[in-house]
């Protein structure tokens, strides 16, 4: 009788991290470059009474006995499906279609990754995100700049509306495994042994994508999509927490027998 108490809360604790991940895809589905997240469970280890294929008197048993022990979270995978891009008209909007990731450095050296190209010009002429890091192999940006012009392979031009004042190329960074990065906040990812080892290369070429200036990605997140989520967990939690109290009832009727 215990093992359904045990299973049942196992369930519970599960939904609840279901419904933690759902609750954030939703809280997110505003920010630039987000990517969703998905949970993926898994069974817990079974007892056996009875093995299959166990002699019986002579006798081979076609099937045996196993009971499972309930279900646990075993990832929160991110899902890396592209989201849906927006114009802004911002010279320094860019966004990426296709594969690939904007690499930026932080005060500590470090290399990390977006697809959040909502960019910006700091004091000094350095292109920073949002949050103030800076973005690897974009070109300062010279006093007296008017016009910022990025085509799809990278390529960057100032100009003062007279003169080129100088260009540069930006590259993209892809991984083997994009789904071993390890997210950390303010729409960055870190790089990973699951992930694999960094590959720069030229937007356009194969494997990576373009870049398209004056537009945003969005979140990936489908709201109505969420939402159903959210009821098949809300749901799921119900039915475990009913099977406690089942248990329970089970137990307690057992428990007056001796009466």
């Amino acid at each position: 009788m215990s093992i359904s108490l045990y299973s049942a809360a196992s369930g519970m604790e599960a939904q609840q991290t279901n419904l933690n991940v759902i609750s954030n895809n939703i809280a997110n589905v505003s920010t630039h470059g987000f990517k969703k997240s998905k949970v993926e469970f898994q069974d817990m280890f079974y007892q056996v009474p009875k093995t299959v294929g166990s002699d019986a008197g002579g006798n081979l048993l076609p099937t045996g006995i196993q009971v499972g022990s309930g279900t646990q979270v075993v990832s929160t995978a991110k899902v890396f499906t592209p989201g849906q891009v927006t114009e802004t008209g911002a010279n320094m909007d860019i966004a990426i279609i296709g594969d690939g990731w904007i690499k930026v450095q932080d005060a500590n050296s470090d290399f990390l990754y977006t697809r959040d190209g909502a960019l910006k010009v700091g004091p000094d002429g350095q292109v920073l995100t949002s949050s103030g890091l800076t973005v690897v192999g974009f070109p300062a940006v010279p006093n007296g700049t008017t016009e910022i012009t990025i085509n799809e392979s990278g390529g960057i031009t100032y100009s003062n509306g007279v003169d080129e004042l100088g260009q540069g190329v930006l590259t993209l960074s892809r991984f083997n495994n994009q789904a071993g990065l390890k997210a950390i906040g303010g729409n960055l990812f870190r790089e990973t042994e699951a992930s694999g080892t960094v590959q720069d290369g030229t937007p356009g070429t194969p494997g990576y994508g373009v870049i398209q200036q004056g537009f945003l990605e969005t979140s990936n997140v489908n709201i109505v999509e969420e939402m159903v989520n959210m009821i098949l967990a809300q749901r799921a939690y119900e039915i475990n927490s009913r099977s406690i109290q089942t248990s329970d009832q089970m137990m307690q009727q057992v428990g007056q027998l001796k009466r």
